[in-house]
């Protein structure tokens, strides 16, 4: 079996991996635009292989993994090379686009719009490694128009990475995701912004921050590359998310001016339920 890799970077990389130690018949060839990236999938053992876009007809099965922006520039070409029995996938943050942009394709029934929830703020071949699904729910959505062969295994193949799989539609992925993903990195992003801004002296953010403001601004490390086209392309979720949120610290802001710490304390009260539901939502796989 042939694998393609498209992006060999964490998500890319790991799937990779992760394939490598589920089908002992795969050969993964690596396509990625740095050179430095591919030689370095090459030494880790990621890939077996460089290849390019023009060999994709050889292809079992394709994974599209570089920027959501990329991708909907090249998921159509892609489709159009497949043969007849190949399954492309992606694992990008974004799906309402992607799936209008493929919804009259010939090949429609090939392509599974796919994206792991997994990420870190690490990116690169380096970042890779075997366990980064394992847990991590996989959101699936208009499966019912992959083919139902492909679909059996790409549902099966998700599971034995470890992960659980969720079912949605595209429209309401991304909305989801403003809401959960997209914001806790415009805010990160934000977060580390301002305090340069107002701390100029670096050796008091070394000194001073605390492991609070480590892993508040821990997503302002993640890639420009990745998450500008993410935003672009999820553009009005996360304008509405963001004028929620500038509303709730405006909100925060007047409270806190005029000495209402009785109302901060019962909203900081009520948030801490978070604890709960992060910690006590079970799925079913």
């Amino acid at each position: 079996m042939k694998i393609y890799v498209i992006g060999i970077g964490l998500i890319g990389g790991s799937m990779a991996l992760e394939l490598k130690q589920l089908f002992d018949d795969c050969t993964i060839i690596g396509v990625d635009q740095s050179e430095t990236h591919l030689e370095e999938a090459l030494s880790l053992g990621i890939i077996d292989e460089k290849g390019g876009l023009d060999t994709l007809a050889e292809a079992d099965r394709v994974i599209l993994s570089i920027p959501v922006k990329e991708c909907l520039r090249l998921l159509p070409s892609i489709l159009d090379q497949l043969n007849n029995d190949a399954l492309l996938f992606d694992v990008g943050s974004t799906k309402e686009q992607l799936c209008k942009v493929v919804e009259n394709h010939p090949k429609r029934d090939q392509y599974l719009a796919a994206h792991p929830i997994a990420g870190t703020e690490f990116s690169g071949p380096k970042a890779a490694h075997i366990g980064l699904f394992k847990g991590k729910p996989q959101i699936l959505c208009e499966a019912k128009k992959t083919r139902a062969d492909l679909l059996t295994w790409s549902k099966t193949t998700f599971r034995q990475m470890g992960m659980y799989l969720r079912f949605m539609g595209p429209k309401e992925h991304d909305r989801h995701m403003a809401c959960v993903s997209h914001l806790s990195h415009v805010s990160s992003f934000m977060l580390g912004k301002t305090v340069l801004e107002q701390e100029t002296n670096e050796q008091n953010i070394f000194d001073l921050a605390g492991s609070g403001f480590e892993s508040t601004v821990r997503l302002a490390k993640s890639s420009p590359d990745m998450w500008a086209p993410i935003f672009e392309q999820n553009k009005e979720n996360v304008l509405e998310i963001l004028s929620a949120y500038i509303k709730n610290l405006e909100a925060f802001k007047s409270k806190l001016a005029a000495d209402a710490i009785d109302d901060l304390h019962q909203q900081m009260k009520h948030t801490n339920q978070l604890t709960t539901i992060l910690n006590g939502i079970k799925h079913n796989n």
